[in-house]
């Protein structure tokens, strides 16, 4: 299975940039423990080098909603900043979401469309409301329904329906995919500073369980 987790650092400053580099380098070294594969779909690079505004990353393997949902929410990484000496501020936040990349494109094929004569009222003379020469074209995966009645020749008006659906499908399709972008883009502006699910800080890549387990020993010696 796969899943797409966007990170972002939002409007914040440079270190939020720089955090997010930190965080993106640790979950993929957890997801390599948990033998997960993750690749860097998209990538905006930050003001400084080696740091990112905002990454886009694709993750596999088994249990990776799970994985995922660990690494969902706001995200902190601890540390001092490495720009400013003399800024107190050591919280850097970014936020990690879910999101949906691929739209599903739709295959238009006429075999997927029942095409039914029909009779329609309305101006047009007494021949047309007698003669079935209407047609009523449904497009059986979407449920996209055209009547068209244009025309005093059924087949005229079939290919005008055929036709249509071709175009209301492309346009849906075509929505839909904006609409999963701006979705996406949504995902810079949502970033809550505070309350972190999630809190790293620089040291050896180890497990949440594991590093805690040192830092006691650490506190025993």
């Amino acid at each position: 299975m796969t899943v797409h987790l966007l990170l972002s650092a939002g409007r914040g400053p440079q270190e939020c940039a720089w955090a997010l580099a930190q965080l993106l380098r640790r979950l993929e070294a957890d997801a390599l423990r948990q033998k997960m594969t993750t690749r860097r779909i998209q990538t905006v690079a930050g003001d400084q080098p080696g740091t990112y505004r905002s990454v886009l990353v694709r993750i596999a393997g088994a249990g990776v909603d799970d994985f995922v949902a660990s690494w969902s929410g706001t995200l902190c990484w601890q540390a001092p900043s490495p720009y400013r000496t003399d800024a107190g501020r050591k919280n850097w936040y970014v936020t990690a979401r879910p999101c949906q990349v691929d739209v599903p494109h739709t295959t238009f094929a006429e075999a997927d469309v029942d095409i039914v004569a029909c009779r329609t009222g309305g101006p047009g003379g007494q021949h047309r409301n007698k003669a079935s020469t209407a047609v009523r074209a449904t497009h059986r995966p979407s449920g996209t329904v055209v009547v068209v009645d244009t025309e005093r020749q059924f087949s005229l008006n079939r290919s005008i329906a055929l036709e249509l659906l071709r175009q209301r499908i492309e346009h849906r399709d075509e929505e839909a995919g904006r609409a999963v972008t701006t979705a996406r883009w949504r995902v810079h502006d949502e970033l809550v500073r505070g309350n972190p699910t999630r809190v790293e800080r620089p040291g050896p890549d180890l497990p949440p369980r594991d590093r805690t387990r040192k830092r006691r020993r650490q506190a025993a010696d």
